[in-house]
């Protein structure tokens, strides 16, 4: 698993996001920068982004996972 994996499976769900991903062995830091998160309040934006990685933590390739959501700057 990779940054580059775990970003593939985001943009995949948010097609406009711009994601950036920090690993450290099996915890990781995930930014994500979408529109899609406009009607969103804090924790469905969390849900949204850890249904695109769940399979990662269930089979423990992810142990602790830090999510920060933002929109885009206008």
């Amino acid at each position: 698993m990779s940054p580059t994996e775990i970003s593939e499976k985001i943009t995949s769900q948010f097609a406009d996001a711009v994601v950036t991903v920090n690993l450290d062995g099996n915890r990781a830091v995930i930014e994500v920068v979408s529109q899609a998160f406009a009607d969103m309040n804090r924790v469905q934006k969390q849900q949204a982004v850890y249904a695109c990685i769940q399979q990662y933590i269930a089979d423990g390739r992810l142990h602790a996972v830090t999510i920060k959501t933002e929109l885009p700057a206008d």
